[in-house]
Protein backbone atom coordinates (compact mmCIF):
# COMPACT_ATOMS: atom_id res chain seq x y z
CA UNK A 1 0.00 0.00 0.00
CA UNK A 2 1.10 3.62 -0.49
CA UNK A 3 2.95 5.21 2.35
CA UNK A 4 1.20 7.38 5.15
CA UNK A 5 0.54 10.84 5.12
CA UNK A 6 0.19 13.11 8.39
CA UNK A 7 -1.26 16.51 7.49
CA UNK A 8 -0.84 17.92 11.05
CA UNK A 9 2.36 17.20 13.24
CA UNK A 10 4.92 19.68 15.14
CA UNK A 11 8.44 17.47 15.21
CA UNK A 12 10.51 20.59 16.99
CA UNK A 13 7.60 20.77 19.44
CA UNK A 14 9.28 18.27 22.06
CA UNK A 15 6.74 19.43 24.95
CA UNK A 16 3.94 19.06 25.93
CA UNK A 17 3.09 21.99 27.91
CA UNK A 18 4.17 24.15 25.31
CA UNK A 19 5.60 26.93 27.71
CA UNK A 20 7.96 24.78 28.80
CA UNK A 21 9.87 25.29 25.44
CA UNK A 22 11.26 28.52 26.91
CA UNK A 23 14.06 26.17 28.91
CA UNK A 24 14.98 24.00 25.30
CA UNK A 25 18.09 25.33 23.11
CA UNK A 26 18.26 24.76 19.63
CA UNK A 27 20.21 22.67 19.79
CA UNK A 28 18.13 20.40 21.55
CA UNK A 29 15.07 21.33 19.83
CA UNK A 30 16.40 19.85 16.81
CA UNK A 31 18.01 16.73 18.68
CA UNK A 32 14.54 16.13 19.34
CA UNK A 33 12.86 16.70 16.26
CA UNK A 34 15.33 14.19 14.63
CA UNK A 35 14.38 10.86 17.06
CA UNK A 36 10.59 12.44 16.68
CA UNK A 37 11.11 12.07 12.67
CA UNK A 38 12.45 8.83 13.03
CA UNK A 39 10.06 7.32 15.36
CA UNK A 40 6.95 8.65 12.62
CA UNK A 41 8.78 6.95 9.36
CA UNK A 42 9.05 3.42 11.19
CA UNK A 43 5.43 3.83 12.01
CA UNK A 44 5.11 4.38 7.77
CA UNK A 45 4.28 7.89 7.90
CA UNK A 46 6.79 8.56 4.63
CA UNK A 47 5.33 12.18 4.36
CA UNK A 48 4.34 14.63 7.31
CA UNK A 49 2.86 18.10 6.88
CA UNK A 50 4.61 20.27 9.87
CA UNK A 51 1.90 23.16 10.65
CA UNK A 52 4.00 24.89 13.22
CA UNK A 53 7.62 24.78 14.25
CA UNK A 54 9.83 22.86 11.54
CA UNK A 55 11.96 24.65 9.43
CA UNK A 56 13.87 24.57 6.13
CA UNK A 57 17.05 23.33 7.73
CA UNK A 58 15.04 20.56 9.31
CA UNK A 59 13.27 19.98 6.11
CA UNK A 60 16.55 19.69 4.08
CA UNK A 61 18.28 17.41 6.84
CA UNK A 62 15.65 14.97 5.55
CA UNK A 63 15.69 15.27 1.94
CA UNK A 64 19.58 15.72 2.33
CA UNK A 65 19.57 12.12 4.35
CA UNK A 66 21.38 13.88 7.22
CA UNK A 67 18.22 13.15 9.58
CA UNK A 68 16.38 9.60 8.70
CA UNK A 69 12.87 10.73 8.71
CA UNK A 70 9.69 11.20 6.41
CA UNK A 71 9.64 13.58 3.66
CA UNK A 72 8.49 17.14 5.51
CA UNK A 73 6.27 20.13 4.34
CA UNK A 74 6.54 23.17 6.26
CA UNK A 75 5.12 26.26 7.63
CA UNK A 76 7.74 27.51 9.82
CA UNK A 77 6.26 29.88 12.35
CA UNK A 78 2.34 29.82 13.22
CA UNK A 79 1.35 33.32 13.19
CA UNK A 80 -1.40 34.50 16.04
CA UNK A 81 -2.26 37.97 17.33
CA UNK A 82 -1.28 39.01 20.93
CA UNK A 83 -3.08 36.76 23.00
CA UNK A 84 -4.12 34.26 21.20
CA UNK A 85 -3.30 30.51 20.68
CA UNK A 86 0.22 31.36 19.19
CA UNK A 87 0.83 33.56 22.52
CA UNK A 88 2.10 31.56 25.59
CA UNK A 89 3.98 33.78 27.56
CA UNK A 90 3.10 34.48 30.99
CA UNK A 91 1.23 37.26 31.91
CA UNK A 92 4.63 39.02 33.32
CA UNK A 93 6.02 38.69 30.15
CA UNK A 94 5.55 41.71 28.60
CA UNK A 95 8.65 41.50 25.84
CA UNK A 96 9.33 39.04 23.04
CA UNK A 97 12.70 36.76 22.86
CA UNK A 98 14.56 36.20 19.93
CA UNK A 99 13.19 33.48 17.88
CA UNK A 100 17.20 32.32 18.70
CA UNK A 101 17.05 32.20 22.05
CA UNK A 102 14.42 29.18 22.93
CA UNK A 103 12.28 26.07 20.75
CA UNK A 104 8.95 28.25 21.77
CA UNK A 105 9.97 31.35 19.88
CA UNK A 106 11.52 29.68 17.04
CA UNK A 107 8.12 28.00 16.41
CA UNK A 108 5.58 30.47 17.10
CA UNK A 109 4.83 33.97 16.22
CA UNK A 110 3.22 36.77 16.69
CA UNK A 111 1.67 39.70 14.36
CA UNK A 112 -1.19 42.39 15.04
CA UNK A 113 -3.00 44.27 12.56
CA UNK A 114 -3.19 43.70 8.39
CA UNK A 115 0.36 44.98 7.31
CA UNK A 116 2.33 43.38 10.19
CA UNK A 117 0.68 40.14 9.62
CA UNK A 118 1.49 40.79 5.98
CA UNK A 119 5.43 40.87 7.11
CA UNK A 120 5.05 37.95 9.09
CA UNK A 121 3.84 35.85 6.12
CA UNK A 122 6.16 37.24 3.89
CA UNK A 123 8.94 36.63 6.46
CA UNK A 124 7.91 32.47 5.95
CA UNK A 125 7.76 32.19 2.82
CA UNK A 126 11.01 34.11 2.45
CA UNK A 127 12.41 31.38 5.04
CA UNK A 128 11.30 28.48 2.39
CA UNK A 129 7.53 27.47 4.15
CA UNK A 130 5.23 25.20 1.89
CA UNK A 131 1.97 26.81 3.63
CA UNK A 132 1.28 29.13 6.18
CA UNK A 133 -0.21 28.83 9.33
CA UNK A 134 -2.36 31.29 10.98
CA UNK A 135 -4.69 31.15 14.22
CA UNK A 136 -8.27 32.39 14.32
CA UNK A 137 -9.84 30.57 17.24
CA UNK A 138 -9.01 30.07 20.49
CA UNK A 139 -6.78 26.92 21.12
CA UNK A 140 -6.86 24.35 24.09
CA UNK A 141 -3.32 24.57 25.09
CA UNK A 142 -2.99 28.58 25.49
CA UNK A 143 -3.19 29.78 28.81
CA UNK A 144 -5.88 32.71 28.39
CA UNK A 145 -7.82 32.58 25.00
CA UNK A 146 -11.12 31.20 25.02
CA UNK A 147 -12.11 28.45 22.40
CA UNK A 148 -14.96 30.84 20.92
CA UNK A 149 -12.19 33.73 20.99
CA UNK A 150 -12.01 35.92 17.29
CA UNK A 151 -7.91 35.83 16.32
CA UNK A 152 -7.26 37.72 13.43
CA UNK A 153 -9.51 40.22 12.04
CA UNK A 154 -11.26 39.83 8.49
CA UNK A 155 -8.58 41.97 7.23
CA UNK A 156 -5.41 40.38 8.73
CA UNK A 157 -6.58 36.95 7.26
CA UNK A 158 -6.96 38.63 4.10
CA UNK A 159 -3.63 39.73 4.37
CA UNK A 160 -2.10 36.05 5.02
CA UNK A 161 -4.13 34.70 2.21
CA UNK A 162 -3.12 37.34 -0.23
CA UNK A 163 0.44 37.21 0.88
CA UNK A 164 0.37 33.41 0.33
CA UNK A 165 -1.35 33.16 -2.68
CA UNK A 166 1.16 35.69 -4.71
CA UNK A 167 3.69 32.96 -3.46
CA UNK A 168 1.47 30.04 -5.38
CA UNK A 169 1.44 28.93 -1.64
CA UNK A 170 -1.59 28.55 0.55
CA UNK A 171 -2.52 29.17 4.39
CA UNK A 172 -3.87 26.75 6.77
CA UNK A 173 -5.99 28.01 9.61
CA UNK A 174 -6.42 26.52 13.22
CA UNK A 175 -9.93 27.34 14.26
CA UNK A 176 -12.46 24.90 16.25
CA UNK A 177 -15.76 27.11 16.09
CA UNK A 178 -18.07 27.56 13.08
CA UNK A 179 -17.54 31.37 12.96
CA UNK A 180 -14.05 31.12 12.78
CA UNK A 181 -14.20 28.58 10.25
CA UNK A 182 -16.54 30.13 8.20
CA UNK A 183 -14.19 33.40 8.32
CA UNK A 184 -11.54 31.74 7.38
CA UNK A 185 -12.66 29.82 4.29
CA UNK A 186 -14.28 33.05 3.26
CA UNK A 187 -11.10 34.82 3.14
CA UNK A 188 -9.41 31.91 1.39
CA UNK A 189 -8.10 29.76 3.56
CA UNK A 190 -7.11 26.24 1.64
CA UNK A 191 -7.25 23.84 4.98
CA UNK A 192 -8.88 24.03 8.46
CA UNK A 193 -6.98 22.18 11.24
CA UNK A 194 -9.04 20.85 13.92
CA UNK A 195 -12.53 21.99 13.13
CA UNK A 196 -14.02 19.96 16.49
CA UNK A 197 -17.12 22.24 16.83
CA UNK A 198 -18.22 22.82 12.41
CA UNK A 199 -21.61 22.71 12.50
CA UNK A 200 -23.79 21.40 8.89
CA UNK A 201 -23.73 24.87 7.19
CA UNK A 202 -20.17 25.45 8.20
CA UNK A 203 -19.38 22.34 6.48
CA UNK A 204 -21.76 22.76 3.17
CA UNK A 205 -19.29 26.24 3.05
CA UNK A 206 -16.31 24.21 3.16
CA UNK A 207 -17.49 22.19 0.05
CA UNK A 208 -18.65 24.73 -1.93
CA UNK A 209 -15.23 27.04 -1.12
CA UNK A 210 -13.31 23.86 -2.17
CA UNK A 211 -11.40 23.68 1.55
CA UNK A 212 -10.13 20.91 3.60
CA UNK A 213 -10.43 19.72 7.44
CA UNK A 214 -7.48 18.04 8.57
CA UNK A 215 -8.87 16.65 11.97
CA UNK A 216 -6.85 15.21 14.88
CA UNK A 217 -8.36 13.46 17.75
CA UNK A 218 -6.09 11.05 19.09
CA UNK A 219 -4.43 14.32 20.57
CA UNK A 220 -7.56 15.21 22.58
CA UNK A 221 -8.00 11.68 24.23
CA UNK A 222 -4.14 11.43 25.21
CA UNK A 223 -4.41 14.78 27.10
CA UNK A 224 -7.48 13.90 28.75
CA UNK A 225 -5.39 10.94 30.12
CA UNK A 226 -2.10 12.50 30.44
CA UNK A 227 -1.78 15.79 30.40
CA UNK A 228 -2.13 16.71 33.69
CA UNK A 229 1.39 14.02 33.96
CA UNK A 230 3.26 16.52 31.57
CA UNK A 231 2.13 19.86 33.23
CA UNK A 232 -0.51 20.79 31.27
CA UNK A 233 -2.56 23.83 32.90
CA UNK A 234 -7.04 22.99 34.53
CA UNK A 235 -7.87 25.88 32.25
CA UNK A 236 -6.60 24.02 29.23
CA UNK A 237 -7.64 20.60 29.91
CA UNK A 238 -11.26 21.89 30.70
CA UNK A 239 -10.94 23.52 27.57
CA UNK A 240 -9.65 20.17 26.00
CA UNK A 241 -13.02 18.58 27.05
CA UNK A 242 -15.49 20.94 25.43
CA UNK A 243 -14.06 20.17 22.18
CA UNK A 244 -12.83 15.99 22.37
CA UNK A 245 -16.84 14.96 22.12
CA UNK A 246 -17.02 17.25 18.70
CA UNK A 247 -14.18 15.28 17.09
CA UNK A 248 -16.35 12.06 15.76
CA UNK A 249 -19.08 14.85 15.05
CA UNK A 250 -17.02 16.61 12.47
CA UNK A 251 -16.38 13.31 10.84
CA UNK A 252 -19.65 12.90 10.03
CA UNK A 253 -20.75 16.05 9.48
CA UNK A 254 -18.01 16.79 6.94
CA UNK A 255 -18.38 13.16 5.75
CA UNK A 256 -22.37 13.90 4.72
CA UNK A 257 -20.98 17.48 3.31
CA UNK A 258 -18.86 15.60 1.19
CA UNK A 259 -15.88 17.67 2.58
CA UNK A 260 -12.23 16.30 2.27
CA UNK A 261 -10.59 15.07 5.22
CA UNK A 262 -6.85 14.89 5.65
CA UNK A 263 -5.47 12.28 8.26
CA UNK A 264 -3.58 14.40 11.41
CA UNK A 265 -2.52 13.91 15.07
CA UNK A 266 -1.03 16.85 16.45
CA UNK A 267 1.06 15.39 19.35
CA UNK A 268 3.08 16.90 21.21
CA UNK A 269 6.73 15.87 22.76
CA UNK A 270 6.35 11.91 24.47
CA UNK A 271 2.55 11.89 23.29
CA UNK A 272 3.76 11.76 19.89
CA UNK A 273 3.98 7.54 19.99
CA UNK A 274 0.49 7.62 20.01
CA UNK A 275 0.32 8.99 16.17
CA UNK A 276 -1.05 6.25 14.95
CA UNK A 277 -3.61 5.58 17.44
CA UNK A 278 -5.55 8.18 15.51
CA UNK A 279 -6.47 5.00 12.55
CA UNK A 280 -8.09 3.30 15.86
CA UNK A 281 -10.48 6.35 17.19
CA UNK A 282 -11.81 7.48 13.12
CA UNK A 283 -13.35 3.76 12.63
CA UNK A 284 -15.99 4.52 15.51
CA UNK A 285 -17.26 6.81 12.44
CA UNK A 286 -15.78 5.54 8.97
CA UNK A 287 -14.74 2.37 7.47
CA UNK A 288 -10.97 1.32 6.74
CA UNK A 289 -11.06 2.40 3.41
CA UNK A 290 -11.92 5.91 4.32
CA UNK A 291 -9.44 6.69 6.79
CA UNK A 292 -6.92 4.98 4.69
CA UNK A 293 -7.71 7.12 1.88
CA UNK A 294 -7.99 10.10 3.93
CA UNK A 295 -4.06 8.92 5.44
CA UNK A 296 -3.50 8.69 1.75
CA UNK A 297 -5.09 10.07 -1.74
CA UNK A 298 -6.60 13.29 0.70
CA UNK A 299 -2.88 13.95 2.43
CA UNK A 300 -1.55 14.12 -1.38
CA UNK A 301 -3.71 16.69 -2.10
CA UNK A 302 -3.51 18.68 0.76
CA UNK A 303 0.35 19.02 0.39
CA UNK A 304 0.02 19.02 -3.79
CA UNK A 305 1.39 16.27 -4.75
CA UNK A 306 -1.25 14.21 -6.31
CA UNK A 307 -0.59 11.61 -8.20
CA UNK A 308 2.87 11.57 -6.78
CA UNK A 309 1.84 10.55 -3.05
CA UNK A 310 -0.39 8.50 -1.62
CA UNK A 311 -0.59 6.20 -4.42
CA UNK A 312 0.71 3.08 -5.68
CA UNK A 313 1.59 3.92 -9.80
CA UNK A 314 3.80 4.54 -12.11
CA UNK A 315 5.31 7.75 -11.96
CA UNK A 316 4.73 8.00 -8.06
CA UNK A 317 7.15 8.66 -5.90
CA UNK A 318 7.19 5.12 -4.43
CA UNK A 319 6.60 5.58 -0.84
CA UNK A 320 5.43 1.87 -0.31
CA UNK A 321 4.38 -0.46 2.85
CA UNK A 322 4.21 -3.94 3.12
CA UNK A 323 1.53 -4.69 5.58
CA UNK A 324 1.71 -8.22 7.75
CA UNK A 325 -1.49 -8.53 6.50
CA UNK A 326 -4.78 -6.89 5.59
CA UNK A 327 -5.56 -3.42 7.01
CA UNK A 328 -8.70 -3.09 5.17
CA UNK A 329 -9.82 -6.32 7.57
CA UNK A 330 -8.11 -4.77 10.36
CA UNK A 331 -6.64 -1.46 10.19
CA UNK A 332 -5.34 -1.88 13.20
CA UNK A 333 -2.19 -3.23 11.53
CA UNK A 334 -1.45 0.05 11.11
CA UNK A 335 -1.54 0.95 14.68
CA UNK A 336 1.46 1.23 17.13
CA UNK A 337 4.70 1.58 16.18
CA UNK A 338 5.46 0.12 13.15
CA UNK A 339 5.30 -3.54 14.71
CA UNK A 340 2.97 -4.81 11.42
CA UNK A 341 5.09 -3.47 8.63
CA UNK A 342 7.65 -5.76 7.36
CA UNK A 343 9.07 -3.36 4.44
CA UNK A 344 8.74 0.43 4.86
CA UNK A 345 10.17 2.38 1.29
CA UNK A 346 10.46 6.22 0.98
CA UNK A 347 11.14 7.07 -2.42
CA UNK A 348 12.09 4.24 -3.73
CA UNK A 349 15.05 3.79 -0.88
CA UNK A 350 14.44 0.64 1.53
CA UNK A 351 14.16 2.43 5.00
CA UNK A 352 12.72 -1.33 6.77
CA UNK A 353 13.04 -4.90 5.48
CA UNK A 354 11.77 -7.59 7.23
CA UNK A 355 11.10 -9.61 4.10
CA UNK A 356 14.70 -11.20 3.58
CA UNK A 357 14.34 -12.76 7.24
CA UNK A 358 11.25 -14.86 6.27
Amino acid sequence: MPGLIDCHVHVCLSEVSVRNLESVPLTLMTARAAEALRAMLARGFTTVRDTGGADWGIRDAVAQGLIEGPRLFICGQAIGPTGGHSDVRRRTDYGLACRCCNAMRFALGIADGADRVRAAVREQLRQGADHVKIMVSGGVASPYDPLESRQFSDAEIAAAVEEAQAFGKYVAAHAYPPEAIARAVNAGVRTIEHGNLIDEPTARLMKRKGAFLVANLVTYYTLRERGAQFGLSADSLAKNELVIDGGLRSLEICKRAGVPVGFGSDLLGPLQAEQSREFLLRREVLSPIEIIRQATLVGAEIVRMSGRLGVVRPGALADLLVVDGDPLERIELLAGQGEHLSAIMKGGRLVKNRLDAR
